[in-house]
């Protein structure tokens, strides 16, 4: 079994790739970072897995093509397909520039478009695959400040919900995992600006975004990574086009 998972170096993507390790699956180690991608490569490793690292930028539909390759030539056909990699930047709507906005479509959304065009034929061909993709409580609601990140993760769930029906019948599920507030390095720097910006102590700006979730905390990647594994798992086959949060 053959895992892909982007935005593996760090945070949920991370925690997505041990943990389709400790279920027998073979990672390919996603994303741009190569130092990161070589920790979690090395983890997965040390504990008795098989992964490699794959630098691959999914704004680039020809570097993910590459790293498909690379990845396939390695493991064989991708089984399942984590898409994680995204990026949050706030500015209120009046301020923001463009550029804010076309990076985070670029990677949030069209990047999971780069990667779910490039491996859904090949699952299709097969009838058999799982595509998760990682959007957020975004995708639901709207939130101040982050006009781009939750029109791009609105985007995934979209693109989520259409490709699922025409995958029904082919025998693959694509399936998306809405979290809210995650305890990942993202968050630490939202937790700074925030900070930096209000004048409240970190600690104070922690506790702001602590109670944006429902049950006064931060999530752990680890519970992200429980999800996923469910939907890659056989007891999932039936779960399809669905929108889970956490």
């Amino acid at each position: 079994m053959h895992a892909f998972v982007t935005g593996a170096g760090l945070g949920v993507g991370r925690a997505i790739a041990l943990r389709f390790a400790r279920d027998g699956y073979a990672v390919a180690v996603a994303g741009r970072s190569e130092p990161h991608l070589q920790t979690t490569t090395r983890a997965i490793l040390d504990a008795g897995g098989a992964a490699i690292p794959v630098v691959c930028d999914v704004v680039s539909r020809e570097a993910v093509v590459r790293a498909l390759e690379r990845a396939e030539r390695e493991f064989g056909p991708i089984d399942v397909l984590v898409n994680n990699a995204g990026i949050s930047e706030s500015a209120s709507f009046v301020a923001m520039d463009d550029g804010l906005w076309d990076r985070t479509i670029a990677v949030n959304l069209t990047g999971t478009y780069h990667c779910m065009r490039a491996v859904a034929p090949r699952m299709f061909a097969r009838r058999s695959g799982r595509i998760i993709n990682i959007a957020s409580s975004a995708a639901k609601v709207g939130y101040p400040y982050t006009a781009a990140y939750v029109a791009s993760k609105h985007g995934v769930l979209g693109l989520t919900r259409a490709v699922a029906i025409e995958a029904a019948p082919r025998g693959v599920t694509v399936n998306a995992i809405c979290p809210g507030w995650i305890e990942t390095d993202m968050t630490a720097r939202s937790i700074a600006r925030i900070s930096e910006k209000t004048g409240r102590t970190p600690e104070e700006a922690r506790r702001t975004i602590e109670a944006m979730n429902p049950q006064g905390r931060l999530i752990r990647p680890e519970e992200v990574a429980d999800i996923a594994a469910f939907l890659a798992s056989a007891e999932a086959a039936g779960t399809n086009g669905q929108a889970i949060d956490i």
